[in-house]
């Protein structure tokens, strides 16, 4: 009985057995269906998360570069020079001095009308001689026998026919004894102012190394002498502004032996100031270079090419006392040296070739026209070959193709 009973529940917990066996297997895969379900679902969820935070990373970068872009750049000092129109940006011109000064009758042009003016610019003159010179043979000796008029009386035809002479006035006029401790020093009595007056010069460039041979009094002393005189000056801080049949000419003028490059700045700041006054010609001189070389140095090139590029539309240099070349650069010429002129500070110099430098412009509607109306004009230094006896003479023949030869050797046109 007690087998029997055995027996029954063996074979039910064996028929249970079985019968649990399917249902385990069942679960199992029931499990596992789910367990790949909620993997499939974080990975879902894990796909979404990544793109939607590669979205807004995306939108983050491209939001930061576009608020860079519009905010205002910070200019460097290159940037800083190309807009001079810019008020951070203008050029200070207030240490530049500008007198406004009529030349001849105050003429009325309409307005359209073209205004044509010739120019006539020439070199060197020293109106004087030093205390040290042979007074026999100076130029003050001259003065005192053949008295202003005798100096440019074989040019004298050729300026007053110009519109604009200019020259630049090496020396002093002065009464000062406080000669300078240098090599050379010149000075002539005021009177002297004559000698340009009344040969129709109507301006002189004061920018040079001899403009204080007597100390500061006699450079103002000479100011004074020439514009009693009736003949502006012009040159360092001082500019002029001259109005010629109803056209402002701004003339300027700039010494650049002592600072070299670093007349850049005020090459910029006196052609502005012109600019600023009304000048709708600008002519600008330089006193640079080497002596007695006949072809400029890269500094004279590269302020010269600065000054047409600030709006200079003629660029006039001396001091080597020789003739250099011409040089056309943006349809604008730069006459590097002029040689000597009129010229106090040698008795007989080696080299006595020189040049007037004429230019017709034309104005029209306030502008300058592009054209190439030049005339060169050689000329000596003296009227005599062998000895300086202070009277440029204009030449002809052999004489005059030599030099100009000699110039379109060194010339770059």
């Amino acid at each position: 009985m007690y087998e029997e009973k055995n027996s029954r529940e063996d074979r039910i917990r064996s028929q249970r057995s079985r019968q649990g066996r399917p249902n385990s297997i069942r679960d199992a895969k029931r499990k596992r269906e789910r367990r790949r379900r909620i993997l499939k679902i974080r990975i879902t969820l894990c796909a979404s998360f990544l793109v939607c935070a590669c979205f807004l990373l995306v939108w983050g970068i491209r939001a930061v570069i576009s608020a860079v872009s519009k905010a205002p750049k910070a200019e460097s000092k290159a940037d800083a020079g190309r807009d001079s129109g810019k008020a951070k940006d203008k050029i200070d011109t207030s240490m530049v001095q500008i007198e406004e000064v009529t030349l001849g009758a105050d003429a009325k042009v309409n307005e359209g009308e073209a205004v044509t003016l010739t120019v006539s610019s020439m070199g060197d003159c020293t109106l004087g001689t030093d205390v040290n010179f042979d007074y026999s043979t100076s130029l003050n000796a001259y003065y005192d026998a053949q008295g202003p008029d005798y100096f440019f009386q074989n040019v004298r035809s050729v300026l007053a026919a110009d519109d604009l002479s200019i020259v630049n006035m090496e020396g002093t006029l002065t009464t000062s004894d406080q000669r300078q401790d240098k090599r050379f020093a010149f000075k002539a009595p005021p009177e002297y102012a004559a000698i340009l007056s009344g040969s129709s010069v109507e301006a002189a460039n004061m920018a040079n190394n001899h403009s204080r041979d007597y100390g500061d009094s006699s450079y103002t002393d000479t100011i004074a002498a020439l514009e009693n005189a009736g003949i502006p000056t012009f040159g360092f801080e001082r500019a002029k502004l001259l109005k010629i049949k109803g056209v402002k000419v701004g003339v300027t003028g700039v010494y650049e032996l002592a600072d070299h490059l670093e007349k850049q700045q005020q090459v910029k700041e006196n052609i502005a100031a012109l600019k600023e006054a009304g000048a709708k010609l600008i002519i600008i001189n330089f006193h640079w270079g080497n002596e007695r070389e006949y072809t400029p140095t890269d500094i004279q090139k590269t302020l010269a090419h600065l000054a047409i590029d600030e709006g200079a539309d003629l660029v006039i240099g001396h001091h080597p006392h020789v003739l250099q070349g011409i040089e056309r650069y943006k349809d604008k010429y730069i006459a590097y040296s002029l040689g000597n002129f009129c010229f106090g500070g040698n008795s007989n110099p080696e080299d006595k070739d020189s040049l007037i430098f004429q230019q017709t412009f034309t104005i029209e509607d306030g502008k300058v026209k592009k054209d190439d109306n030049i005339t060169l004009i050689p000329c000596s230094l003296s009227s005599a070959g062998d000895h300086n006896d202070y009277c440029p003479t204009i030449l002809d023949g052999d004489a005059k193709q030599r030099v100009l030869n000699k110039i379109e050797q060194y010339s770059q046109w």
